[in-house]
């Protein structure tokens, strides 16, 4: 209480959450909506059958998930402009920034993550539904987007809001960008004033009150979806 009283006699509550969580929130829903449809992509492209599609996206998603958030945040931050420049012939690195590589990073990296919990949803689909729906006359895209997807999706709920609170967390992570997310804003405010302990202890528990809060969302929701 004492920190809170101390917090808005400054109107640092304000410089904490309508600037650091504003970014924390919008870089999380701006990777879990662009991280899901990449992902859903790169999941139908390891369920097919041409398997050079299947082999690409295989290589993509494991090479993601074996290296640290941390340093893929560094690669895109510094590599990218290089990467840019050579692509445009430009003599000098083309500028990305600290919040387009925090975007890009997450989306990318997330995606991953996302690709394999749709395709454990897909594969949760009895194949007797694809059959059904050859047997319709629909082709193979048109099965996957009418039939099977909708039905894996409400299967992979739980893991997918599972997946977002991990996102949430990890965007903690940005700090390394000198970015202002929720925990870095805390971490400048503790730095400038010296009260970094109280600070910490302020942003750990906003953290947990939203984790676990979340959390129970999605036992109630796996309970809803068992039935």
């Amino acid at each position: 209480m004492e920190i809170l009283q101390s917090l808005a006699s400054r109107s640092e509550l304000k410089y904490l959450f309508l600037t650091g969580m504003r970014f924390s929130l919008e870089l999380t829903l701006v990777a879990t909506l662009m991280g899901m449809l990449f992902g859903t992509c790169l999941a139908v492209a390891r369920v097919a059958q041409i398997r050079v599609f299947s082999n690409m996206a295989a290589l993509y998603v494991n090479a993601m998930r074996s290296i640290p958030l941390l340093l893929v945040i560094f690669w895109i931050y510094f590599l990218a402009p290089y990467l840019l420049g050579w692509v445009s012939r430009s003599a000098q690195p083309v500028q990305v920034g600290g919040y387009t590589s925090a975007m890009v990073t997450f989306v990318l990296f997330e995606s991953a993550f996302f690709c394999e919990i749709m395709r454990a949803g897909i594969g949760s689909v009895k194949k007797t539904q694809i059959q059904a729906a050859f047997a319709l006359g629909m082709n193979y895209r048109q099965a996957m987007i009418l039939v099977v997807l909708p039905q894996a999706l409400r299967n992979m709920s739980p893991a997918i809001l599972s997946q977002i609170v991990v996102l949430f967390q990890d965007t903690s992570l940005v700090y390394v960008l000198s970015l202002t997310d929720f925990f870095g804003a805390a971490s400048e405010l503790g730095a400038r004033d010296g009260r970094v302990v109280e600070l910490y202890i302020f942003a750990a528990a906003v953290y947990l009150v939203i984790c676990v809060t979340a959390s129970g969302g999605v036992k109630y929701l796996q309970r809803k979806v068992s039935f």
